[in-house]
């Protein structure tokens, strides 16, 4: 699995952008947010019961992370047609404010290395990549088990502060001074 200190993996995915017609598609690269901060997290499959709950999760905070420069990229190994009908059809996900990515043919969760070794799908890893497109943050939950988005934005917090940061640090507490 890459991990901290890594470049993230090239990529050309096919996107959902929108449900309105016409607009729903976007090819998109490892270039497309180039100078910003990326989130990019995985959820193992469309059409089931904790990742809607993730991915609206994320959509509802997505404004906390514009305001940190921050693009937030979602995807699974569903095809981009999938992922279009389970936005149509789950009204948590109809007015989500960011892409879903389809890696359908699994290039970029196998560069990552975050594939369920029996099921075959992504595991619901996260991972904060720098405007330099170096890995600074990864956690990988076991399929069962949702993400914190909280956690998610904390840590995002500390590492735009560029200092040492200590157990439980929140945005606005003091970071740590080396004597």
């Amino acid at each position: 699995m890459l991990t901290i200190g890594d470049r993230f993996p090239d990529f050309q995915l096919q996107s959902v952008v929108s449900i309105d017609a016409g607009k729903e598609f976007q090819l998109l690269t490892n270039q497309s947010f180039q100078g910003k901060w990326r989130v990019i997290f995985f959820w193992p499959m469309d059409f089931t019961f904790v990742c809607p709950t993730e991915i609206a999760g994320f959509g509802a905070r997505n404004a906390e992370f514009q305001e940190r420069d921050a693009q937030l990229l979602g995807a699974s190994t569903d095809t981009e047609y999938v992922h279009l009908a389970w936005r149509k059809q789950h009204p948590d996900l109809k007015s989500l404010p960011y892409p879903m990515l389809a890696d359908t043919k699994r290039e970029l969760s196998t560069a990552l290395g975050i594939l369920h070794k029996d099921a075959g799908v992504a595991l619901r890893a996260t991972f904060l990549v720098d405007p330099q497109g170096v890995i600074r943050w990864v956690n990988v939950n076991d399929l069962e088990v949702g993400r914190s988005v909280d956690e998610v934005l904390r840590v995002l917090d500390a590492l735009q502060t560029g200092e040492l940061c200590p157990c439980n640090w929140k945005s606005g507490d003091k970071t740590l001074q080396v004597a």
